[in-house]
């Protein structure tokens, strides 16, 4: 029965105080209170009740930001979410610096998309996103870093704004349609007239190029219509010949 109880012992011991850690894990070892190491990935060996092991994630943590109500600077309410990159590059600080790492992120994330978002007005949001989202991690990088955490990216995720936002936003890009469209017809106006104007210039320097095309447009309306045509014929096709007798 002793030995029996022995080997109960033994084996509780060992369950105790071997532990074996992934290798994306690692293990922040306390004894009798204070931290002495950190040990993994593998196989080690604890003192169970008097060294306590705490296990950190050393993956990388793809955390969603819930979204917030943010006012911009110009006065518009919008809602805005994100998600955040991150991971613990030191476990000791992210054991001992910070009660909750994931918890104190997260809360972290969110009042700084806050605060980021209300200092830039809405079109900057909407068409410099990258600038918003190089702020976002920089500012964030900085907050975490003495908890041993090191934020690789941030992305803003989706912009929700008001009906009547979307309403104004979608007149001012069918006025900016149309204001290209009476640019580009004007454009085109000028670039005629002064094809026009030209070509004006020429049949000025040679009278008889109009002739020529007075003709070329009779042939052209006679192979089209096959009903009669009366054009007068204007005295300026008989001047040469008038000249030459």
């Amino acid at each position: 029965m002793f030995y029996i109880l022995a080997i109960v012992l033994v084996l509780l011991f060992l369950s105790a105080a071997i532990k074996v850690l992934r290798e994306y894990e690692r293990g922040v070892i306390f004894r009798l209170g204070r931290i002495i190491n950190t040990k993994g990935p593998g196989l080690i060996i604890i003192i169970p009740i008097i060294d306590k092991l705490v296990k950190v994630s050393l993956r990388l943590v793809a955390m969603d930001v819930p979204s917030q109500d943010v006012i911009t600077r110009d006065n518009v309410s919008v809602k805005v979410n994100a998600v955040i990159y991150f991971r613990v590059m030191n476990p000791n600080n992210a054991v001992i610096e910070v009660e909750n790492y994931l918890f104190a992120t997260s809360q972290l994330a969110q009042t700084t998309l806050r605060s980021v978002c209300g200092q830039a007005e809405l079109d900057e949001i909407l068409a410099e996103r990258d600038k918003i989202n190089t702020r976002l991690q920089t500012i964030l990088d900085k907050h975490t870093d003495p908890w041993g955490i090191k934020v690789s990216n941030v992305e803003v995720k989706h912009i929700d704004l008001p009906t009547e936002m979307q309403r104004a936003m979608a007149k001012q890009a069918e006025a900016e349609r149309e204001r290209r469209a009476k640019v580009i017809n004007a454009e085109g106006e000028f670039q005629a007239a002064t094809k026009l104007a030209e070509a004006a210039g020429k049949i000025q320097d040679f009278p008889y190029a109009l002739q020529l095309r007075y003709l070329q447009t009779l042939r052209e309306v006679s192979a089209e219509s096959n009903s009669t045509t009366l054009f007068p014929i204007p005295i300026d096709l008989f001047e040469p010949f008038f000249k030459k007798k």
